[in-house]
């Protein structure tokens, strides 16, 4: 029988390019790359290029997973019916993709098949976005989104490099995949000697935060967490959007003096940026209205008119990566937070919006994917070696070889429905721990807010959710709120961190049991019901609760929404 492979060879080539564009293909084992040459005498645009279009012979309702552009979209469901892991489809909410007929995954498909899983992705995205298009019959078109760019007469393009694999086993191919995007990008994960803790100010004061509410988390984590390395200020010092450098009126006395304080006290100050966005008061945008990306009439373009806005502080504008000046202030803003005020940590958010689509870039032949990498490189030139740079919002693939780490998961709220969301989305992308990235699964969320209650079984899903997902792990609570025992299950998550536990390898996705393999050799095996009704499960002899040590028989029942880690020696 014909392999799938082979049938993706098959497949045809874009019959929609005029004729004067010479494809040529080119395999190199499971890589893939196309040449396109300009023969003709004329300057040509290239809108979306179609590298493969047919059919594969797959029955439509196989399972699929497939990425978003942006962190906040992912598919899972089958070919025929894919449904949004998350809140924010990259073509409904985000506006990406003009859907219609089809569904668009981007960068990375997986399907599942009678004998095993088909893995189609793409290595990079240094210049060009990758689509997969799933049509409901079957259909397959995997493109490159070239965006409308002029391909000069007797110049040539070439595509981001596509891989194709197929296997018995989704993790053996996803692990395969991470070694080739490697060897594609590079990785900055070499540079991160240690798996970053910290407390975080967002998940329990959010942009109310002040200086003083820093202090007082300050010296409760000296007396009761000292293990937490970074005290992470968040949104809400900035006077406004776009001006990291002018401090609200809550924090008087400056971010570089608070910054001093928590180095005093033993730990490393970090702080959140969203480095791409300008609100329209802000200082940076009345001052350089030129600096922005343009709409059609010549004028800064509010992100609103195109795709998704913003969460605060609306409308957004935003910088145009490929302009000198804004490179030259992006390196500069960073060079004065690493020097000038002894940051090292960033938390970069709202990240896509440096690769907004639908915009005029002062380098019209530049696409948005080289738009928001050029800005990127000025602010890793700004922040200096030693520095660690986590995306948030980010474009996923764009951000390859960019980032330190990167956050894979929504933003976490106490309600159940949202712990959930949160873990499969972290589940889907643990594959790229330590290996693309240090994967930030968001905080540690442990107390109820007034506008935000979840039940105990709620914090056991979450609790053992952040156990699977392995990476980063830092606390959103107030810490002097925690009691006893939330905070010895906090500390116990930072053990896992500090010995940089892996994430849980799962047989399936329907993600009911995940392994985690420690260093010393013992086993934590993670169990999530998903369903509202109690699931019964079997286990082996000999297992412990991990976070009473309390004895395990071989089946436990788990409620509705619960989840639980058993520790074996």
């Amino acid at each position: 029988m014909t392999s799938l492979l082979s049938r993706i060879r098959q497949l045809a080539t874009d019959n929609d390019l005029p004729a004067h564009l010479l494809q040529t293909r080119q395999w190199d084992g499971p890589l893939y790359r196309v040449r396109l040459d300009n023969t003709g005498r004329d300057d040509t645009p290239v809108g979306r290029w179609v590298l493969f279009d047919g059919k594969l012979g797959l029955s439509p309702d196989v399972s699929i997973y497939g990425e978003g552009f942006q962190m906040l979209a992912q598919t899972m469901g089958s070919w025929q019916s894919p449904q949004p892991v998350g809140r924010c489809p990259d073509a409904s909410v985000y506006r990406i993709t003009d859907d219609e007929g089809f569904h668009t995954v981007h960068n990375l498909l997986l399907v599942e098949h009678g004998k095993g899983w088909l893995l189609l992705a793409f290595a990079s995205c240094h210049r060009f976005g990758g689509e997969f298009r799933l049509y409901p019959d079957g259909r397959l078109q995997i493109l490159m989104n070239c965006e409308d760019r002029l391909l000069p007469a007797g110049q040539h393009w070439q595509s981001e490099a596509l891989i194709c694999l197929e296997g018995p086993e989704r993790e053996d191919l996803l692990t395969e995949l991470a070694t080739l995007i490697e060897a594609e990008n590079g990785s900055l994960i070499g540079q991160v000697t240690t798996r970053p803790s910290g407390w975080c100010s967002w998940y329990h004061y959010y942009s109310d935060v002040s200086a003083a509410d820093i202090r007082e988390n300050l010296a409760v984590r000296a007396e009761r967490l000292p293990t937490l390395r970074y005290v992470q200020i968040d949104d809400g010092y900035q006077a406004k959007m776009g001006d990291w450098l002018t401090p609200s009126a809550k924090f008087e006395q400056g971010v570089a003096a608070l910054a001093a304080e928590i180095r005093a006290a033993g730990c490393e100050p970090a702080l959140w940026v969203a480095p791409f966005i300008a609100e329209p008061t802000s200082q940076v945008f009345q001052d350089h209205p030129d600096w922005f990306v343009k709409g059609d009439d010549g004028l800064p373009l509010p992100s609103e008119r195109v795709t998704y806005g913003g969460w605060r502080c609306t409308p957004w504008y935003v910088l145009d990566g490929t302009h000198p000046e804004v490179q030259a202030h992006l390196e500069r803003v960073f060079r004065t937070l690493r020097e000038q005020w002894g940051i090292h940590y960033f938390k970069l958010d709202a990240n896509f919006w440096g690769a907004i689509h639908g915009g005029q870039l002062h380098d019209p032949s530049a696409t948005r994917v080289e738009a928001y990498r050029r800005g990127m490189a000025a602010i890793l030139r700004g922040a200096g070696e030693g520095a660690f740079l986590l995306g948030c919002n980010a474009p996923i693939w764009p951000s390859l070889g960019l980032v330190h780490g990167m956050r894979v998961s929504d933003d976490v709220e106490r309600h159940g429905p949202r712990f959930r969301q949160i873990a499969r989305e972290a589940f889907c992308r643990a594959w790229q721990n330590d290996r693309l990235w240090a994967l930030d699964p968001d905080c540690v969320c442990l107390r109820d807010l007034p506008s935000q209650q979840a039940s105990a079984t709620d914090y056991h899903f979450h609790l053992a959710a952040l156990v699977a997902s392995g990476g980063m792990m830092l606390a959103g609570d107030r810490l002097q709120d925690l009691d006893e025992a939330q905070a010895a299950q906090l500390k116990q998550l930072l053990a896992l961190c500090a010995a940089r536990a892996p994430s849980a390898r799962f047989e399936s996705m329907d993600f009911a049991c995940g392994e985690v393999s420690l260093p010393g050799g013992e086993t934590l095996l993670c169990l999530f019901n998903w369903e509202a009704l109690p699931q019964e499960f079997l286990l082996p002899e000999g297992g412990v609760d991990f976070w009473d040590e309390q004895p395990v028989g071989t089946s436990i029942i788990l409620q509705g929404g619960e989840g639980r880690v058993i520790r074996y020696l």
